[in-house]
């Protein structure tokens, strides 16, 4: 039976061993089958399990289309309700916080992930030797153009940002309620879920699947969404911009000395009579450089402050073990 929680705390439940958070935009074609399928995976699990299904601000009928299936559906089941549309990864984290198992498990409503991919997660996370499960892409079945963008995206991601996330990128994941834990202390707004899932560490392998084709809608994933997530994850993970700057400003200084010294020569040689051409050249020059390297050392203050205000832990201790010894 659906319960009606005024607020999502995330308590864990002995009842529920493994969760599944769906993010809900515009998915009404698609919910009954990952109902069903979610069904099917239940059965071959050897605990119950829950899905929590967030609502976020979805413009279609995927609210009332839940309200209507879930009490008829045999796994346990949550609908949470954003106020309005925040987005995929504020809605993940809404998930992650309601969820009750031990276990979670992270997809997307729109079937291109397939619900089974779950069975492999929480099956590789019971054994205790990893914390993190990862869908590693081996095909995709996306429009060419789709595909393309996707690739490109995902490969500036991991020369900017962090090399270790799949060359496909991240679109599905599971993990213990430890790390999930972790991942909710890490109260960021503008930055990137995939980023920080990578960041907290842990024991993390890699499950092999194919992107299937998206048989209902649209993806909401646009180009406009794709640069401002990694601008976000840029500036929320990498010092790049302030490095540029003070690059620029470094080479810069070097090469307006060299300047310098031709365009003074020149003067000094007689090759350059025009009136105050020279002072100008060298103030200009000077100036420009140094006010670039100024702004480099001084954005590079500023990097540490952010960093400090974002409130992350220096470490994440897995466990102390104390040993007092045989004397």
């Amino acid at each position: 039976m659906l319960s009606d929680r005024s607020e999502v705390d995330g308590t864990p439940s002995r009842d529920i061993t493994y969760s599944v958070v769906i993010p809900v935009y515009g998915n009404e074609a698609t919910l009954g089958a990952v109902i069903s399928r979610l069904s099917e995976v239940a059965v071959r699990l050897d605990g119950p399990m829950e899905a929590v299904f967030v609502v976020d601000g979805s413009p279609d009928g995927s609210l009332l289309l839940l309200r209507r299936l879930l009490p008829e559906a045999s796994i346990a089941s949550q609908i949470v309700v954003h106020s309005r549309n925040f987005g995929s990864f504020p809605a993940i984290r809404t998930g992650l916080a309601a969820a009750r198992g031990a276990y979670i498990g992270v997809m997307a409503a729109d079937l291109q992930e397939p619900p089974e991919l779950m069975e492999s997660f929480f099956d590789q996370l019971r054994t205790g030797e990893v914390d993190v499960t990862v869908g590693r892409r081996e095909a995709r079945a996306d429009p060419a153009m789709s595909s393309v963008a996707s690739r490109t995206f995902w490969w500036l991601y991991r020369r900017t940002i962090n090399p270790s996330i799949p060359a496909g990128g991240v679109d599905v994941f599971g993990c213990t309620r430890r790390v999930a834990t972790e991942l909710l202390k890490l109260d960021e707004s503008h930055s990137s879920l995939v980023g920080l899932l990578f960041w907290v560490g842990f024991r993390r392998v890699e499950v092999p699947y194919s992107r299937l084709e998206r048989t209902t809608g649209k993806s909401g994933w646009t180009l406009r969404k794709r640069v401002r997530y990694l601008l976000d994850s840029v500036f929320s993970f990498t010092d790049i911009p302030i490095s540029l700057l003070s690059t620029v400003g470094l080479v810069g200084g070097l090469l307006t000395t060299i300047a310098s010294i031709v365009v003074f020569v020149g003067w000094a040689t007689g090759r350059i009579v025009d009136p105050g051409y020279t002072p100008l050249m060298l103030v200009l020059l000077f100036s420009t450089f140094t006010l670039l390297s100024g702004l480099g050392i001084v954005g590079s203050y500023v990097w540490r402050t952010f960093e400090n205000t974002k409130g992350r832990p220096v470490s994440i201790p897995l466990t102390i073990e104390v040993h007092d010894g045989v004397g």
